[in-house]
C-alpha cells in the first residue's frame, strides 16, 4: 500500500458508529493544538458521515477552548439533515470530557450551473515573493512564498503556498487539507492594518472560523492567500479572505475573528 500523506496521516481515527476518537501527533505538552488542524479533522469525521455522494460545501467553526497534544480527540457527529442535494452534520470535539470545537458542516450534490467569479489583481505577484521557512504550527508541511519583509513567525497575507508533497485524490481529503492551511494566515490579519505585529504584541487566539468551498482544490499547485482586515473592536478582529489558483480563480472564501488582547 501507498504510503498515507500528512494530511491523510493527521484524519486516521478509530469509529464507533458516528463517535471518532482521533490521537493527536504528541508535540509538547505546553504547546496549543493548532486550530486548523481540529477543523480540518472535524471535517474529515463529518464527511466520513456522508453517504450520498456530496462533496464539502461550507463549514462553520467555533473554537470553544484551547486543546491540547497530549490528549485524544473525540468527536460526536450529529447527521441533523440528508436531502438529495444536500446534506448537514454538526460536529462536537472534545477533550477530557470538555468541548474544544463546534462546527456545523454543509455538503452539496456537484450540479451543473453558472460558473463565475470577479477578476482580482493579485495582492502579491508570485515572482516578486520570497521564499519563507520555520513558520509556526506546521509550516513544515507546506512551501511559503510571502512577501520579502515578512520577518515574523506567521506567514503574513498575502502568500503563496502549496502542499510539499501530493495530496491523496479525494475531495473530502482536500477539503480537509485547504481548511488546514486557511488558518495559517487569519490572526494576524485580524489586526487594524495601522497595527503593526509584533512578538510581545499581546495575548491572540482563533474564535471561530467559516469557509465556503467553491471549486476543487489541488494542493500541490500553488495558491494566492489574499486576507483583509475588515474590522477590529472589542479585543475582536474580523478578517476576511480568498484563496485563488495560479490562473486567479477563486478557490474558497475565508472569515475569521480573532481575540486580540493587547493592552492600552
Amino acid at each position: 500500500m501507498a504510503a498515507l500523506s500528512w494530511i491523510a496521516e493527521l484524519l486516521q481515527f478509530d469509529r464507533d458508529g458516528d463517535d471518532f476518537c482521533i490521537r493527536e501527533p504528541r508535540r509538547g505538552a505546553t504547546e496549543r493544538l493548532f486550530g486548523g488542524l481540529i477543523a480540518a479533522q472535524s471535517l474529515g469525521v463529518a464527511g466520513a458521515t456522508i453517504d450520498g455522494g456530496q462533496l464539502p460545501q461550507s463549514l462553520h467553526a467555533y473554537f470553544v477552548r484551547g486543546g491540547r497534544y497530549d490528549a485524544d480527540v473525540e468527536f460526536h457527529v450529529d447527521r441533523t439533515r440528508d436531502g438529495r442535494a444536500f446534506a448537514t452534520r454538526h460536529v462536537t470535539a472534545s477533550q477530557d470530557g470538555k468541548v474544544i470545537l463546534e462546527m456545523l458542516a454543509s455538503f452539496h450534490q456537484p450540479e451543473p450551473g453558472l460558473d463565475w467569479s470577479p477578476d482580482a489583481m493579485p495582492a502579491l505577484e508570485f515572482d516578486a515573493a520570497a521564499p519563507k521557512h520555520d513558520v509556526m504550527d506546521f509550516g513544515d508541511k507546506f512551501d511559503l512564498r510571502t512577501m520579502p519583509s515578512d520577518t515574523s513567525e506567521f506567514a503574513l497575507p498575502p502568500f503563496w503556498i502549496r502542499s510539499q508533497v501530493e495530496i491523496e485524490d479525494d475531495p473530502l481529503i482536500r477539503a480537509c487539507t485547504l481548511t488546514f492551511m486557511s488558518d495559517l494566515g487569519p490572526v494576524p490579519s485580524a489586526l487594524p492594518p495601522t497595527v503593526p505585529l509584533r512578538s510581545d504584541l499581546g495575548f491572540a487566539a482563533s474564535l471561530d472560523h467559516s469557509i465556503w468551498f467553491h471549486r476543487p482544490f489541488l494542493p500541490r499547485g500553488w495558491h494566492r492567500y489574499e486576507l483583509q482586515s475588515a474590522n477590529h473592536n472589542d479585543s475582536r478582529g474580523l478578517a476576511r479572505g480568498s484563496l485563488y489558483d495560479a490562473a486567479g480563480t477563486l478557490i474558497a472564501s475565508v472569515s475569521q475573528e480573532a481575540l486580540w488582547r493587547i493592552p492600552v
